[in-house]
């Protein structure tokens, strides 16, 4: 039972960091553009 104790708060901090790091992600503009790439690579620069 003493387990849970320390083992519930680990949880919920990481499952926080996890949180702040995806919405940190958001802002920065990770997710902007999501097919850039894929469309990017197939057309033909002359």
């Amino acid at each position: 039972m003493t387990t849970l104790a320390y083992l519930i708060p680990v949880a919920l901090f990481l499952g926080g960091l996890g949180l702040g790091a995806f919405l940190w992600a958001l802002r920065s503009g990770q997710y902007d553009d999501p097919d850039g790439a894929a469309v990017r690579i197939l057309a033909d620069e002359e």
